[in-house]
């Protein structure tokens, strides 16, 4: 099933304590609120050409979404108040166990921290232009993140203390990760086209996948205890179970997209990036041509 959204361009998406999904409309500085089974509400951003990119729930019954160019982490009630916190290059964000939020800064080289007291901190990625992308709570008391250009996964403590674990796998480029329900870490190498594992200890599986040249960007925990990644390259949804037997589903294209000496025009990509558990236990893709796409069955 898609709801269409005529306000911009799905990126980030996840579900809100307040029963709904929250989304980033990336290229029109927007952030959108769906209840299911309603219309969307589309809260405008000032400015608006900050690149929202990644939004997850708070501690603190907001949510937080990063402006990759704007340079900004950002503080979103359900009445649609904003609060900014000037950063640099912000994109992946979770919130920690220790009650702050934690967030990848890809140009620089740092993960950041936002207490619950509003103060900043950063602290330095010992890997030159490894660029941290996406960042998640693992189940150890720590953060781990994907160093997308530095070809690792990487670890930080809640004092600050950095640990990287290099990928078997040359030019990988790990995007998405999220904590799995076995207790480890499942991440996604774009470059690749594998889902990759590692527990606690630093050990690292990687499953590839049947198309090697899918592109997968972002990856979650499903309510079957099964993990959901989005394949960006074949408009296609993934699935992969703890023992690593993977399914591969097709999402909708868009009509067609004119193209230079070809009168019948070439489809258009869905264009999948982020996705969650929705309020009503589906999986909620967010798709960059301009919808959500709610994958029921999950």
């Amino acid at each position: 099933m898609l709801t269409m959204i005529d306000e911009g361009a799905p990126y980030g998406i996840a579900a809100g304590p307040d029963g709904a999904l929250w989304f980033t409309l990336v290229h029109q500085g927007r952030i959108g609120r769906l209840v299911p089974g309603q219309d969307p509400e589309i809260h405008q951003l000032d400015p608006a050409d900050g690149l929202p990119t990644v939004i997850t729930p708070g501690p603190d019954g907001a949510m937080w979404f990063t402006e990759y160019k704007g340079g900004r982490v950002c503080r979103i009630t359900a009445d649609g108040q904003v609060t900014a916190y000037p950063t640099s290059s912000p994109y992946g964000l979770v919130a920690g166990p220790d009650g702050a939020m934690w967030f990848t800064q890809m140009e620089p080289g740092r993960i950041g921290r936002i207490g619950p007291d509003g103060i900043l901190t950063a602290f330095d990625v010992p890997v030159e232009g490894g660029m941290p992308s996406f960042i998640a709570a693992g189940p150890d008391e720590a953060l781990w993140f994907t160093l997308n250009q530095g070809n690792a996964i990487g670890r930080i403590s809640l004092s600050g203390e950095v640990s990287v674990h290099p990928l078997p796998t040359e030019g990988a480029a790990p995007v998405g990760i999220t904590c799995g329900p076995d207790e480890a870490l499942w991440f996604v190498e774009i470059g690749a086209g594998q889902v990759g594992r590692i527990d606690t200890s630093g050990k690292i599986t990687e499953f590839p996948l049947p198309d090697r040249a899918a592109r997968p960007h972002a990856i979650i925990t499903g309510p079957d205890d099964a993990l959901w990644f989005t394949e960006w390259g074949a408009n296609r949804l993934g699935r992969i179970t703890t023992d690593g037997d993977i399914k591969e589903y097709p999402l909708p294209e868009f009509g067609t997209v004119e193209t230079v000496g070809e009168g019948d025009g070439a489809a258009r990509k869905a264009e999948p990036h982020g996705l969650t558990v929705g309020p009503d236990g589906a999986i909620w893709v967010a798709l960059e041509a301009g919808a959500l796409a709610r994958i029921a069955g999950a």
